[in-house]
């Protein structure tokens, strides 16, 4: 489209991601690099960032650009990329208008101490050394929904941050119906004999670890020369652009398990972001669409190929190269051993069947949150009452409880739910992919190529030009819903 005002919100656009991602940058560095007495200065470039960011972008100018290409839409020749950047600009825009800037750099402060806050929290298992930053990044994002504005709940503003057109009502039904299928097969795989995991004992060096991990990442399409592996309190996958993705993870010596899974499930966010479109870097559809089908990418290579017995037979061998301890674990009890199911304390060490038991908590607990129904001090003992009805498991210290995921301390609440909308995303593309006797084929024999080529075309290349559930049913030729999930845990765990 040539139209100027067009033109001229794409070059704000790409000058805008180009900020962006060196913000981003910033974020990875807090997390992996930077000194601790950096924490405070880091909080005011990051301030400043944000508060740059939102002042350019929430100018009189912009909406004048945007509503001169919205009237022009139907006199000039307009593609779906075109119409698919005006509705996120859009978006966007009415989003950030409503915002006052002073809003935006208190949060992106308050987001720098109080991960800090957090992580001295957790490693002191003391909820009340994290309580005080957590109400003050509770009270900014009621502040900044109430700014957003929502025709039901408080708490569908911050939902549809993460993904768009969620709400609270149709999570209820959706995550409701979820459970349901869920509990039975619970039931039955937590009550089956468990692998004597005294196999698998033994040391695990973090050189070795880091080596056979890369090896594996490298496998599945992860690019080494736009990306990389570091080390992190709470692994994460952070995107600047195509061409420089990091991934984290954490390492146990004791069990390869906890990293592998960690870096299996972040590059598969970052397989993701280096299959996104280039041609479109800058532009509101050279974006992942939502989390929703992004932790659908992490989600399906780290359990339905990472979990699979056809992952094992092509890397048991290699994991014993780097670990001599397995020598004489056949595949069958690797493929036992990664998938057994058990009540746990930790979501990210978790089952493919507990795991979504784990969100459910989360999404009921940050519902009662923004209703007004429980305060922060609340929290761990309401937390612990829930998580022994659920898992039938009294929590034994805060580490293992309300302090062990970093979401709060970073201001992104409404993001849990994403996780279980990418595990029933995950296993209805799956189930697409699986379709194609060639994939299939491939797949059986270790070979995930033809699988990653299907989410490349389907998925990573098509970015934000279709809403989350639209972009599904295209891919996969119908909308998701939890019956494949289901499916998929009971023939796995239920065999």
């Amino acid at each position: 489209m040539k139209n100027p005002s067009y033109q001229s919100l794409l070059t704000l656009s790409d000058e805008l991601q180009l900020v962006g991602d060196t913000q981003a940058l910033l974020g990875w560095d807090q997390e992996v690099l930077m000194p601790r007495r950096g924490v405070e200065y880091r909080g005011r470039q990051m301030a400043w960032f944000s508060g740059w960011l939102h002042e350019k972008f929430a100018s009189p100018e912009v909406g004048d650009w945007i509503t001169e290409v919205e009237g022009a839409l139907d006199s000039e020749e307009a593609g779906a990329e075109v119409r698919a950047n005006l509705r996120e600009w859009r978006h966007q825009y009415d989003q950030a208008t409503r915002v006052p800037k002073r809003l935006v750099e208190e949060m992106a402060q308050e987001k720098v101490l109080a991960q800090t806050s957090w992580a001295e929290a957790r490693e002191k298992s003391e909820f009340s050394l994290f309580a005080p930053s957590l109400t003050r990044m509770i009270a900014l994002c009621r502040e900044q929904a109430e700014c957003f504005g929502y025709e039901d709940q408080l708490y569908d503003a911050l939902l549809d941050k993460f993904e768009r057109g969620a709400t609270t009502r149709r999570l209820n039904e959706t995550l409701g119906s979820l459970r349901e299928l869920l509990v039975p097969i619970v039931e039955e795989a937590t009550a089956r004999d468990r692998f004597d995991g005294s196999k698998l004992s033994g040391q695990y060096p973090i050189e070795k670890q880091e080596a056979f991990n890369r090896e594996v990442a490298e496998s599945m399409g992860f690019d080494f020369d736009a990306g990389r592996i570091d080390t992190a309190v709470h692994p994460f996958c952070s995107g600047m652009a195509p061409y420089d993705v990091r991934l984290t993870t954490r390492y146990d010596e004791k069990d390869f398990r906890s990293s592998l899974f960690g870096v299996l499930h972040e590059a598969g966010h970052g397989l993701y972001e280096q299959g996104l479109n280039t041609d479109h870097h800058g532009q509101p559809v050279g974006n992942a669409v939502s989390l929703g089908v992004h932790e659908s990418q992490s989600r399906l290579w780290e359990n339905h190929v990472g979990r699979s017995r056809a992952f094992w037979d092509r890397w048991l061998p290699r994991a014993i190269h780097y670990f001599p301890n397995l020598t004489g674990v056949t595949v069958d009890e690797m493929f036992e051993a990664v998938n057994q199911a058990s009540m746990s304390y930790i979501r990210v060490e978790s089952d493919e069947v507990t795991y979504d038991l784990h969100i459910l908590l989360r999404f009921e607990l940050e519902k009662a949150i923004f209703a007004g129904d429980l305060k922060v001090e609340e929290i761990p003992g309401e937390w612990n009452r829930r998580f022994k009805e659920y898992f039938g498991m009294s929590v034994d210290e805060d580490a293992n409880g309300c302090l062990q995921d970093i979401h709060w301390s970073m201001g992104i609440f409404g993001y849990f739910p994403t996780y279980s909308l990418g595990n029933i995303n995950a296993a209805h593309l799956a189930d697409a992919a699986n379709g194609d006797e060639s994939i299939a084929k491939g797949v059986a024999k270790g070979d995930f190529s033809g699988l990653l080529e299907w989410m490349r075309t389907r998925i990573h290349q098509r970015g934000s030009v279709l809403l989350p559930d639209d972009l599904i049913a295209e891919a996969a030729g119908s909308p998701a819903n939890a019956d494949a999930l289901a499916r998929h845990l009971r023939e796995r765990y239920l065999r």
